[in-house]
């Protein structure tokens, strides 16, 4: 069987963590698909903006192996792992997925689209139009995800986190704001998951990302999240050091000089 992209999507999801576990449960992460020039998709492209929705079909570029089971990012009670053909794990025999995305617009060659749960780079396979009349089947089973606790979050960002998210953005790859948002909107305290610390006397919490420290406060009574500050993961000693194992160290140097 031979497979060639016939394109690539590009959004600020970089790293595994940071893409939405659900493109449509987390609207707002939008990007692009970009595909091949000299294969006449121009033409194939053609009656396509009438469209709302898009099946993409991708591969998962960034997995290596398969798992015949898998723990669910969101378990149902008393159910652990379940298996690999009854989720949507991206560590599958073949690395293949399935992703419906709002279309926005299409110009040329490029596909602007919303809802995405692609990381930046994914090869694209193939793309197909939803058509609800034969895609949407409301009313059927969902086996275990039936019993799935939905613990939804809202999460925001507060003027102090806004401004640092935004130096850190124009400096690097990194999105902190949109990793946060992914992981803490859906049971934000399951620390099984994430490098996640929460002292709920004081309503406060931080989150690992990367070498970064998001810190941020809640409130249990209305389910909302604030990210107040970033913090960098070094320490001064560590700053010192010339040894830079992930390349970053200008980046905190400079960001501790300003911030902290």
């Amino acid at each position: 069987m031979l497979v060639e992209p016939i394109g690539f999507f590009y959004g600020d999801a970089v790293y595994k963590y940071d893409a939405p576990r659900q493109g449509r449960l987390f609207a707002g992460h939008p990007g692009r698909i970009e595909l091949a020039r000299g294969k006449n998709f121009e033409t194939a492209l053609r009656d396509l903006d009438g469209f709302e929705r898009l099946w993409v079909i991708f591969q998962f570029h960034e997995n290596e192996g398969w798992r015949p089971t898998t723990r669910p990012p969101v378990p149902a009670e008393g159910r652990d792992r379940v298996g690999t053909f009854a989720s949507r794990s991206p560590y599958r025999p073949n690395p293949i997925g399935l992703s419906c995305v709002r279309l926005l617009r299409v110009e040329g060659l490029v596909l602007h689209v919303d809802e995405a749960d692609l990381l930046n780079g994914t090869p694209v396979l193939d793309i197909k139009p939803y058509i609800p009349m034969a895609d949407a089947f409301p009313d059927a089973r969902a086996g275990w995800v039936e019993a799935q606790a939905h613990d939804l979050w809202s999460v925001s960002a507060g003027a102090r986190f806004a401004e640092q998210n935004a130096w850190i953005a124009e400096r690097s790859p990194f999105d902190l704001f949109s990793f946060a948002h992914v992981q803490l909107s859906h049971g934000p305290f399951d620390d099984t998951r994430r490098r996640l610390s929460v002292n709920r006397d004081s309503s406060t919490g931080m989150l690992a990302y990367r070498t970064f420290r998001i810190f941020f406060s809640f409130d249990s009574a209305v389910r909302t999240i604030q990210l107040d500050r970033v913090e960098s993961g070094y320490t001064l000693s560590e700053l010192e050091n010339p040894d830079d194992r992930y390349g970053d160290k200008q980046l905190h140097r400079d960001f501790v000089a300003l911030w902290q």
